[in-house]
């Protein structure tokens, strides 16, 4: 039997609805204004002089990461016609969340060993000594350094902005110049810095909004010659857009979902992409999408969430809400399950409001009645089972 035959062949190029593709200038759709200003703030550096710093907000999946490795690319090439030579790291803060792996990570992609006969292993420095062979990386290679720092909110130590916005204030640099280009999915991201901080890297502050429909529906046939020609049901784009626009304006998942749907249709033998395979694609994103939130979050988090969801079956319909002290009682039996200790209840409040800022759950403040105080309210946003699976896949 051939396992990977298929009578109906879907995709013609299925990178173009990939995470990691990043398209040219024509595809990217309704972020004309949001490009111009990220290159007015980096113009600068397209002359060999200091580019603007940036912090640049949003949800996820607004475009922030995409434009500014577009614009960033752009500036390389802008720059070579006034024989100017700029260096692009992109730092995924996720992954590289202390200081010193973000170091490590911008000077191992801005450096040429061949050249600069300069190592960057992978650890064994210190972190002194990863930003001393940056700086002499960046002034022997190039006329300005441009560090996106993405997710820069799960970076562990805020030094890292100090050291990379003041490089050349400090004398750290003294051939070349440096720019930092930040994006967080929190608007509130600034107020937690420290002043001199703020003072040296808040130069310009751009804020992201969601897609609308037409914006996605544009996105999505801007990509759509991933398929075959004539593979697309005429409905299935509008829907797509019409669910993505209505749950969250990302993007990302939007193309998650075309994808998803070819998929299914490939797996299927069907000879085109139907809106039944975008309602499976559909949900299939919610549970991929789960499993990638919770798959980040810390092993207590999941055991509060698996309790949420376990309550919320027990009880009537999957929008039960469920009190803090209930789920605290069941992720404390479930922490006995699992022969770890338990937090405590005062930290368990503050990982279910972290859920609910990733909108995983939603909360509401109650009045227990005169004498009782108030209470808090907990509800699933997505259905127990899903979130269940979305648990079991993360492990």
């Amino acid at each position: 039997m051939d396992y990977f035959g298929s009578e109906n062949e879907i995709f013609r190029n299925k990178e173009l609805l990939q995470v990691s593709h990043l398209p040219d200038g024509d595809r990217i759709i309704g972020r004309e204004d949001e490009l111009t200003d990220l290159a007015n703030a980096i113009k600068p550096a397209t002359r060999g002089n200091t580019p603007n710093n940036v912090l640049v907000y949003g949800k996820t999946g607004t475009g922030k990461s995409l434009c500014s490795k577009f614009i960033t690319n752009q500036a390389i090439e802008r720059a070579k016609d006034n024989d100017v030579s700029i260096g692009v790291a992109y730092v995924d803060c996720l992954q590289e969340s202390t200081e010193t792996q973000a170091v490590q990570s911008a000077g191992h992609q801005l450096n040429d060993q061949a050249t600069t006969d300069i190592s960057i292993p992978h650890s064994g420095l210190s972190t002194s000594e990863y930003y001393r062979r940056l700086w002499r990386i960046v002034d022997s290679r190039y006329d300005v350094a441009l560090i996106i720092l993405d997710e820069v909110d799960k970076i562990e130590d805020d030094d890292i902005l100090m050291q990379l916005s003041r490089a050349v204030e400090s004398g750290k640099l003294t051939e070349s110049t440096i720019g930092v280009i930040g994006i967080s999915n929190k608007v509130r991201y600034k107020d937690s810095l420290d002043e001199r901080i703020k003072s040296s890297l808040c130069e310009r502050e751009y804020v992201f909004s969601p897609y609308d429909a037409t914006q996605i529906r544009e996105i999505l046939r801007s990509r759509s010659d991933a398929f075959h020609e004539s593979v697309l049901e005429d409905g299935v784009i509008p829907r797509v857009a019409a669910l993505a626009a209505r749950e969250h304006g990302d993007a990302r998942k939007a193309i998650d979902i075309l994808r998803f749907a070819g998929e299914i249709a490939e797996e299927s033998d069907l000879e085109s992409v139907t809106e039944d395979c975008v309602d499976h694609a559909h949900e299939r994103e919610e549970t991929s999408r789960l499993a990638e939130l919770i798959s980040k979050s810390p092993s207590h988090a999941k055991l509060v969430l698996e309790a949420m969801a376990l309550l919320t079956q027990q009880k009537e319909g999957d929008n039960a809400p469920v009190t803090t002290n209930e789920a605290y009682d069941l992720y404390k039996r479930l922490c006995e399950r699992d022969e770890s200790d338990h937090l405590k209840l005062r930290r368990v409040r503050d990982i279910l409001s972290e859920l609910e800022f990733l909108s995983i759950i939603e909360q509401e403040r109650k009045w227990a009645g005169r004498g009782k105080g108030n209470y808090m309210e907990n509800r699933l946003i997505d259905d127990p089972k899903v979130i269940i699976a979305a648990c079991n896949e993360s492990e």
